[in-house]
């Protein structure tokens, strides 16, 4: 279990890590995905400063929790606007961002599950 939880925790967070150069560079894919979605340039560089957030909390071993549930917000967004806006196709990547937008998705999941018993307000209350 300590090896998944390991392999989710860094799949996610260098998959987060890989598209904030896009971000913070104005990359044209990055501004044309903000522009449809009404939110350039706040949401990128938001989205972006999310993400590295996200992926600094899952790396370090008393935060992942917290990592893993940012991670699983700002990714919730990403996946829906490509359900309802975006498309899973975005400019000809055949589907590559929509996928690993899910492979976040699930190891945010995952780490979340692995982590549950971390979490302050599902712990039960001492009597």
């Amino acid at each position: 279990m300590k090896i998944l939880d390991w392999i989710v925790r860094i799949v996610a967070a260098v998959i987060f890590i890989q598209t904030l150069f896009f971000k913070f560079t104005g990359a044209e894919e990055s501004i044309y995905i903000f522009e449809q979605v009404g939110a350039e340039p706040w949401g990128r560089y938001g989205s972006g400063l999310a993400e590295l957030i996200a992926s600094i909390l899952l790396l370090i071993p008393r935060t992942v929790w917290i990592g893993a549930l940012l991670g699983l917000g700002v990714i919730s967004g990403a996946i829906l606007s490509h359900l309802t806006i975006l498309g899973i196709d975005v400019q000809g990547d055949g589907g590559l961002l929509f996928g690993l937008a899910l492979v976040v998705f699930i190891c945010c999941l995952v780490a979340l599950i692995l982590h549950r018993s971390e979490i302050p307000f599902l712990k039960k209350k001492e009597q």
